[in-house]
């Protein structure tokens, strides 16, 4: 485990820092302004994942382990979010017959 730590503090945590701000505002400009749902889904991925590099980085080098096991419960809760919307979009294809999130206001009472 200490091996592992030195050779991530070898790169300057703001390295980490940057590439995470840029691919979490990459998510968030595809979830703004993008309409197919899939890439908001996916997007919505790319935040996740710049958030676990974030939490990864500062927790190597603070050498604390318990910010790889949040990374592990944020995993999980990506893989149910990944579950749940693409159940939604299914469901959304069977009764709208599209995928555009423009059309969801037709899913209102």
């Amino acid at each position: 485990m200490k091996d592992i730590s030195s050779a991530i503090q070898l790169i300057p945590l703001e390295h980490y820092i940057l590439l995470s701000v840029a691919l979490f505002s990459i998510g968030l400009m595809g979830v703004l302004f993008r309409r197919n749902t899939i890439i908001i889904l996916m997007c919505i991925e790319l935040m996740f994942n710049s958030v676990n590099l974030l939490v990864t980085a500062f927790a190597a080098y603070h050498s604390d382990p318990s910010g790889q096991v949040f990374v592990f419960f944020i995993m999980i809760v990506a893989a149910a979010e990944v579950a749940v919307g693409l159940s939604i979009l299914v469901m959304m294809k069977r009764n709208v017959d599209s995928v555009d999130i423009n059309l969801l206001n037709r899913l209102k009472w």
